[in-house]
């Protein structure tokens, strides 16, 4: 039987919730999301792939990112760290540095929750700040889902628990 891997992500409009089991412990699922690790893993050729990321990873330090879009424009966002509690916990702030359709530039908090599972990590994303941005919300809980997706897929969509 072939294992389909699973991913949750919903939203009430104000706070997103996603989910997935990832195949990997919770301290490489934690490296993966934190060093520039991430360029491997975050995107595809049909979306965007992230180009750049650097991290002060520190309460307080600051974070950036530029993802480049199929068509070749480059979208940069930054934050903040506010909490860090490594393998286990990542919380920062989010803003984008150029005019998203829905978002505009309005800066957002994300929580990344890590849980270590018989089979690797459950990686759990409560992403909020959308009050008000009901169409912002609903298209960032597709994303999350989306890079979810990807994760798993680096890890091997859940068939292995990586060491």
């Amino acid at each position: 039987m072939l294992h389909v891997p699973v991913v949750h992500s919903m939203t009430n409009g104000e706070t997103i919730m996603a989910s997935a089991d990832i195949g990997a412990a919770a301290e490489r699922v934690f490296h993966a999301l934190v060093t520039d690790e991430v360029e491997h893993w975050w995107g595809s050729a049909d979306t965007y792939r992230m180009v750049d990321w650097a991290a002060d990873l520190r309460v307080g330090g600051r974070w950036t990112v530029i993802v480049r879009t199929a068509d070749g424009h480059d979208l940069p966002a930054s934050g903040e760290f506010l909490d860090i509690e490594a393998p286990r916990r990542i919380v920062q702030t989010r803003a984008y540095a150029w005019d998203h359709p829905t978002l505009g530039r309005r800066q957002t908090t994300v929580a990344w929750l890590l849980q270590p599972i018989a089979t690797g990590t459950r990686l759990t994303i409560c992403h909020g700040g959308f009050a008000g941005l009901d169409d912002a919300a609903a298209e960032h809980a597709e994303g999350w889902a989306r890079v979810l997706r990807w994760l798993q897929a680096y890890f091997g969509a859940g068939r292995r628990a990586a060491a």
